[in-house]
C-alpha cells in the first residue's frame, strides 16, 4: 500500500497538571530528515524520539513539535526557606550590633542569590515522560492516516498512468510487425522506379538483405516486452505493504529507458507518436512517485 510522504497529525492533553500539544508534520524528501523541537527541560528526549520517528516512517522532512505550558501555581519561583532563614540570622546579628532601627526590605531579601529558586521543570518533565510518549504516538498515527488517505489518490493516479502506458503499447505491439512489410513494400516500389528509369540496377537478393538489415535495426519485440513486464512489476510494487517510493522511482527510470529505445529503433510515425504519449504518462508517473514514502 502506497503512503504519502505529506501529511500532519497533532494531540494534545495534560499530564501532571502540564499542558503539552504535540504537532508532526512531513513533507517530501529523497530520505527521512527528521527535526525535532522540545521545551529545554525535556530536550534530553530528543534521541529517543528520533529512533520513535525512524521506526514508524521511513521517507520525509519531518518536523515534532512539543510545546508545554505550566500552570501559574507551578510556573512560580519555589522560596528557598534554608537560604532565606540563614539571610536573616545574619541580618538580625547586624541589627544587634549596630543600628537597632535597621529594618529588613522584603522585596530585597527575595532578590539575594538562592533565596528564589526555579521550578523543577525537569522533575515535572521526568515524570510526564510516558503519557508525552503517548501523545506523541497519538500524533503520528493521525500523520500516518493522513499520509495512507493521500497514498490511496496517488495510487489511483499511478494505476491510470500505467494503464494509459499498456494501451499505446498495445498500439505499438500491433503496429509494429508491419513496419518491416511497409518498408519492404516502400523499397520494392522506389526500386522498381528508379529501375525503369535506368538508374540502378537491384536484383532480388540485395533487395532482401536490405530489408534484413532493416528489419534487425528496427525490431522493438524485446523492448515491447521489457517494457510490459516493467509496468507489470510497478503494479505489483505499490501492492506491497513495505514503503515503495524508491522502487517505483527506479522502475519508473527503466520505463523511461525503454520508451526510448523503442522511439529511436521503430521507424514510423504512429508509433512515434504513441511513445510521445507513453513518455508522457511515466514522466507524471515519476512526479507522483517523488511523493510517496
Amino acid at each position: 500500500m502506497l503512503r504519502s510522504m505529506t501529511g500532519f497529525g497533532a494531540a494534545s492533553g495534560e499530564i501532571q497538571g502540564v499542558s503539552y500539544a504535540v504537532e508532526v508534520r512531513s513533507v517530501n524528501n529523497r530520505y527521512l530528515k527528521p527535526a525535532i523541537r522540545l521545551p529545554e527541560c525535556i530536550a534530553g528526549f530528543e534521541s529517543e524520539l528520533e529512533s520513535l520517528l525512524r521506526n514508524r516512517l521511513t521517507r520525509g522532512s519531518v518536523t515534532l513539535t512539543v510545546r508545554m505550558k505550566v500552570p501559574q501555581e507551578q510556573a512560580a519561583s519555589r522560596v528557598n526557606m534554608a537560604a532565606i532563614n540563614s539571610y536573616l540570622d545574619q541580618l538580625r546579628q547586624l541589627e544587634v550590633e549596630g543600628n537597632s532601627t535597621l529594618r529588613i526590605d522584603l522585596a530585597g531579601l527575595l532578590a539575594l542569590p538562592g533565596v528564589c529558586e526555579p521550578p523543577p521543570l525537569e522533575e515535572l518533565a521526568q515524570a510526564a515522560h510516558d503519557g508525552l510518549v503517548g501523545l506523541i504516538e497519538k500524533a503520528l498515527a493521525g500523520l500516518i492516516e493522513m499520509r495512507t488517505r493521500e497514498g490511496r489518490t496517488l495510487a489511483l493516479d499511478l494505476d491510470n498512468n500505467c494503464r494509459a502506458i499498456e494501451q499505446q503499447l498495445a498500439m505499438v505491439a500491433e503496429k509494429a510487425p508491419g513496419v518491416v512489410k511497409d518498408y519492404h513494400r516502400r523499397l520494392a516500389d522506389r526500386v522498381a522506379e528508379l529501375t525503369n528509369a535506368g538508374k540502378i540496377d537491384m536484383d532480388a537478393e540485395a533487395l532482401a538483405r536490405e530489408v534484413a538489415i532493416f528489419a534487425e535495426r528496427c525490431d522493438i519485440a524485446e523492448e515491447i516486452s521489457r517494457l510490459r513486464s516493467h509496468v507489470e512489476h510497478f503494479r505489483k510494487a505499490m501492492a506491497e505493504p513495505e514503503p515503495a517510493g524508491r522502487k517505483i522511482d527506479f522502475i519508473a527510470q527503466e520505463m523511461l529507458r525503454e520508451a526510448n529505445t523503442i522511439a529511436s529503433k521503430a521507424a514510423d510515425a504512429a508509433i512515434a507518436r504513441a511513445v510521445v504519449e507513453m513518455k508522457t504518462a511515466i514522466d507524471r508517473i515519476k512526479e507522483q512517485a517523488a511523493n510517496v514514502e
